[in-house]
């Protein structure tokens, strides 16, 4: 026997954006209306649990459309003013959850617990009056042709709400839920998509050179070339792996170059171990070292500005004996070596797919969307926000932001709506 549930809004999806939604929802209106988040897992905010190494990267001090990648910026620009970071920073503090900034400006829970983030967004949910429904996985969408869209879950409940938030993630992490369901719904009323790719994840080396190196980190930047040119370049930190490479720096890359492949263009990530330094530079560098310490080994002299393991694998690499002191490097030698602390190609095969990805690129596109109110422009009355769009944003909290500026802006819409 099926339960029927009515509702004035049903947000599908308690992630970051859903249960935020369902706050704002529920605030937006002066008069009690029925506002319901609907989930699939028994237990939700896995995804919120491990964000940011299970700290939960809240936002970011500074957070602009030029930190995000996918549809146009113009429209991720319009999202972003409509609820910035100060607004998002009041919001956690009025839930009894202060931030604090760390380096690249990224901002947690004092607590430095993401378990913080996630009971005060479910305790907002409480207070504010909305209902929270838990193990009740929406199988179904469709719209009566009338007023209401009809949910069907596969517990047999059925929800009908003239209102619809879309909430369900991409395909990051599908443990946590995020299996791309999201999509279908909002296909089958006619919603084009954009392909999609893991992002923010960790690449596969094709060579095994990069298992002597595992556990190493070190900034350097990389450049991504796709069809032979330089498509976009990126620094940061970067940490060598059993596998191949992660860290923030090649977990930002690894978007364009999976993209580049899913466009079928030939992409190569180049990567540069020294920062800043130029040909010029260097040479200049290594011609002081061996008038200055002509005894001393080449490997000493590299490891004063890389890790040692990183300098005597990259000596390896440019055909340098170990054993090679200053006074015995040839010109070519160390043309040959400063070329390669430069621009040394990575062999990357492929990522480690979605089950390490951070987020998701692609999806619905931002072109069917009114940015104003994040209504579908194909299905009025549906709303579609957080990662499941066609916006990827770099690591460091922006997509974090992104879930709460794109749920202030569908939910504000939506109690315009209920108010009227």
């Amino acid at each position: 026997m099926r339960t029927t549930d009515t509702a004035d809004v049903v947000i599908v999806g308690g992630g970051a954006a859903g249960l935020a939604a369902a706050v704002f929802c529920a605030r937006a209106v002066s008069q009690p209306r029925r506002v319901m988040c609907v989930d699939g897992a028994r237990t939700i905010g896995a995804k919120i649990l491990v964000s940011g190494g299970s700290r939960c990267n809240v936002t970011n001090r500074v957070v602009t459309e030029r930190d995000f990648w996918g549809g146009d910026r113009r429209v991720i620009r319009d999202v972003l003013r409509a609820y910035p970071v100060r607004r998002a920073i009041a919001f956690f503090e009025e839930l009894g959850v202060p931030l604090h900034e760390e380096k690249g400006g990224k901002l947690f829970p004092e607590s430095n617990r993401a378990r913080t983030v996630l009971d005060a967004l479910i305790g907002a949910i409480s207070t504010s009056g909305a209902e929270l429904h838990t193990n009740s996985r929406i199988s179904s969408i469709q719209h009566d042709g009338e007023d209401d869209f009809v949910l069907t879950a596969t517990n047999g409940r059925t929800y009908r709400a003239p209102y619809v938030v879309l909430a369900t993630g991409g395909r990051s992490l599908p443990k946590t839920g995020s299996d791309g369901t999201g999509y279908a719904f909002a296909r089958a009323f006619g919603h084009g998509y954009v392909e999609t790719t893991p992002a923010l994840v960790p690449l596969i080396l094709d060579d095994s050179r990069h298992v002597r190196l595992s556990g190493v980190a070190h900034p350097a930047h990389v450049t991504v070339h796709t069809d032979g040119a330089s498509a976009i370049r990126l620094a940061g930190a970067m940490l060598w792996t059993h596998f191949g490479v992660s860290g923030p720096m090649i977990l930002n890359a690894s978007r364009h170059w999976l993209r580049s492949r899913l466009e079928g263009r030939d992409a190569t990530i180049v990567l540069c171990v020294v920062p800043g330094e130029t040909f010029a530079s260097l040479e200049q560098w290594l011609t002081g070292e061996q008038r200055n310490h002509p005894r001393a080994l080449v490997r000493t002299a590299v490891a004063t500005r890389i890790p040692a393991a990183v300098a005597d694998a990259w000596i390896d690499r440019a055909g340098i004996d170990a054993s090679t002191t200053l006074s015995h490097l040839t010109r070519e030698d160390r043309r040959r070596l400063i070329h390669a602390l430069l621009e040394m190609p990575l062999a990357v095969r492929d990522s480690r797919g979605y089950n390490y990805a951070e987020v998701t690129a692609g999806g619905i596109p931002l072109t069917e969307i009114d940015p104003a109110t994040m209504e579908s422009q194909v299905r009025r009355g549906l709303y579609l926000i957080g990662e499941m769009l066609d916006v990827d944003g770099r690591i460091g909290g922006f997509n974090f932001q992104w879930a709460w500026s794109s749920a202030w802006v569908a939910a504000s819409a939506i109690g315009r709506k209920l108010q009227g």
